[in-house]
């Protein structure tokens, strides 16, 4: 977190007040979002598809009319895709080009293609600029127990993920 306030610092300065136009200027936060959303995408499967035709895929085939699953939580935990996947590293982001919109399929949590979540463009824009509002207006720190123990990161899984043990966090006003 002190990397994304130093770039905070640095770009918005004493304003108090992130501007959306300002967010290309805050790579190391956008590294810090999509390294969220590989980790922790907001649905563990993309919409089922239906094959229209059989094919292969690595070996397999896939017949036509096939219900098919897109593991979306298994993708950002890859081992041949990414380094150390468990491990939460913002910085594999840093330099590179991989986005939201589909084209990257590493990093798909939204979809991709014509079924891509229409939403996409507005909820990266809101937790970019969320984000980057919590970080100036508020100093966080995990609680004794929490930073002693460690945090607990089981998702519970479902439509949705969350986390099986609710994240407690403490902000004090800056």
């Amino acid at each position: 977190m002190a990397k994304a306030c130093d770039e905070l610092a640095r770009v918005i300065g004493e304003r108090k007040r992130v501007d959306e136009s300002e967010i290309d200027q805050l790579p190391y936060l956008q590294a810090i979002v999509k390294e969220t959303f590989r980790l922790h995408p907001p649905v563990p499967f993309l919409v089922p598809r239906k094959a229209n035709m059989t094919t292969r895929i690595m070996g397999y085939t896939i017949p036509k009319g096939a219900k098919v699953l897109i593991n979306v939580w298994t993708m950002g935990r890859n081992e041949n895709i990414w380094q150390e996947p468990e491990k939460f590293m913002p910085e594999r982001f840093l330099g590179r080009t991989v986005g939201f919109s589909g084209g990257d399929l590493e990093l798909i949590p939204f979809g991709a293609g014509r079924r891509i979540c229409p939403g996409m463009p507005l909820a990266i824009r809101m937790v970019h600029v969320l984000l980057a509002s919590l970080l100036i207006h508020f100093k966080w720190r995990l609680p004794d127990e929490v930073e002693r123990n460690g945090i607990d990161m089981t998702e519970r899984f479902g439509l949705t993920l969350s986390k099986a043990v609710p994240l407690c966090a403490i902000a004090t006003p800056i």
